[in-house]
């Protein structure tokens, strides 16, 4: 893949009319946008209609956990959206991943399908507060098996990580990372982070990357220098 067909731009975005411009301000050189639970609730099917129209693929970030049955008939119906990507929290147990692949894959699409192993604003501590013990390393490291195990085409997990997994379960085993920050960006509310390049050189297929991007005085001119920078040491 080319540097610009990894990066993902999360619109992270509450007013409906400057995401929609936002799309419009990052076409020429995005062709990939996550649409969070936030902007889904408020104006999801506008911005998924837009999308569209300017033939961009989607990542449809809205971390599905619940019982089995539910989130089979939620992957169905994201699945008949076409969405490119959409993801699900490993914790909700094998059984419930494994319907979810059944429910995607009944629309006879291919969307990759995602486990969310431990979240990027998330550390050991914050990990004990909800009764998972061992490392972050570890518990991801659990997830990424429990999601293979499922049948999903891969995990969302930080660059700290993407190595490891990519050793023990294949190249074929898709990494997206979040938690991506340019060294020139500040870090927000993330707590386990790393640059671009970084992420592409530890392994990462794709990056996720959110305020650099759509909070910049120019965010068409941070979109490109962050594929810039993904092309030179990716």
């Amino acid at each position: 893949m080319e540097a610009r067909d990894r990066l993902i731009v999360a619109l992270d975005i509450e007013d409906k009319d400057r995401a929609l411009q936002m799309i419009e301000t990052l076409s020429p050189v995005v062709d990939l946008f996550k649409v969070g639970i936030a902007p889904f609730t408020d104006y999801g099917h506008i911005v998924l209609e837009k999308l569209e129209e300017k033939g961009k693929k989607v990542f449809l970030d809205l971390k599905f956990h619940d019982i089995p049955n539910t989130v089979r008939n939620a992957a169905y119906a994201a699945a008949k959206k076409n969405v490119f990507m959409m993801n699900f929290h490993c914790l909700g147990g094998k059984e419930m991943l494994e319907k979810a692949r059944e429910g995607a894959r009944e629309t006879g699409g291919r969307s990759l399908l995602l486990g969310v192993t431990v979240l990027t604003s998330m550390d050991r501590e914050d990990m004990e507060t909800i009764g998972l013990a061992g490392t972050v390393k570890d518990k991801v490291m659990e997830l990424a098996g429990l999601a293979k195990d499922a049948g999903l085409d891969g995990v969302v997990a930080s660059a700290e990580e993407t190595k490891m997994i990519k050793d023990k379960f294949g190249k074929e085993f898709v990494v997206v990372t979040p938690g991506i920050r340019p060294e020139w960006a500040a870090s927000g509310d993330q707590k386990r982070i790393v640059t671009p390049e970084a992420a592409i050189r530890g392994g990462s297929d794709y990056i996720v990357v959110g305020r650099p991007i759509i909070k910049a005085e120019d965010p068409l001119k941070a979109a490109e220098k962050i594929i810039e920078e993904m092309t030179e040491r990716g």
